[in-house]
């Protein structure tokens, strides 16, 4: 089982790919984890990547699906792979489709999970943490008993992570929707992609799933491990 995981930040994806993950044994592959792992390791192709990335360049589309190749020959892809992060242009997943293909393989299925921005927005640049013990809060959801006040450990001190403000927020949106909008017509045109409502609570959204991958299965388009 091959998957494609779409969403924006905040959307849930990490948490839905990570029981994914478990429940099916299969890894999500993070294409940046991927380039500093193989830079890091100091193969052939390592070396290439870490000049690249040394002088502040972008890793050809040739590299990034040669890593890939080499990722998912590897014994825990066996029975599938998640991929998080890629591709992110038509020659890519063009590109991605032709390495599956010379293994006689295939992207199974493309999950997106549809969010209101507005609703994710106040949802993400709301969250905040106690500075002492990092018990999570937010502005309007979950507010400390007393105010300024943690309800753990009774710091007054609080923090807000750069990735929560409100213009972060919103421009990871823009970058999302600019990498995402180029492949979606790609993968409709092939019956992959599968709409999961981002916005229901956690169950929901993984039953949804569930039911995706089910639907895949019955019309043939997740090949059996």
């Amino acid at each position: 089982m091959n998957l494609i995981f779409l969403g924006p930040p905040g959307a849930g994806k990490g948490t839905q790919a990570k029981r994914i993950e478990t429940l099916h044994g299969i890894p999500q592959i993070s294409t940046g984890d991927m380039l500093r792992a193989e830079a890091q390791a100091g193969t052939a192709l390592g070396q290439q990547v870490r000049a690249i990335m040394d002088l502040g360049g972008l890793v050809s589309d040739e590299i990034l699906i040669a890593m890939l190749g080499e990722r998912v020959d590897r014994p825990d892809c066996a029975r599938g792979f998640i991929l998080d992060g890629f591709p992110r242009t038509t020659v890519q997943a063009e590109a991605l489709d032709a390495m599956l293909a010379s293994r006689r393989s295939r992207i199974d299925a493309v999950l997106l999970l549809l969010v209101d921005e507005a609703a994710l927005t106040e949802r993400i640049a709301g969250r905040y943490t106690c500075a002492r013990c990092g018990t999570g809060y937010h502005d309007h959801y979950k507010q400390p008993r007393v105010p300024g006040v943690c309800d753990v450990c009774g710091s007054h001190e609080f923090t807000r992570r750069a990735d929560d403000r409100r213009e972060t927020v919103v421009t990871r949106l823009d970058a999302y929707r600019q990498d995402t909008a180029p492949i979606l017509p790609f993968y409709r045109a092939k019956g992959l992609v599968h709409d999961i409502d981002g916005m229901a609570d956690i169950d929901t959204v993984s039953r949804a799933i569930d039911h995706a991958l089910a639907q895949a299965k019955a019309a043939g388009t997740v090949t059996e491990s």
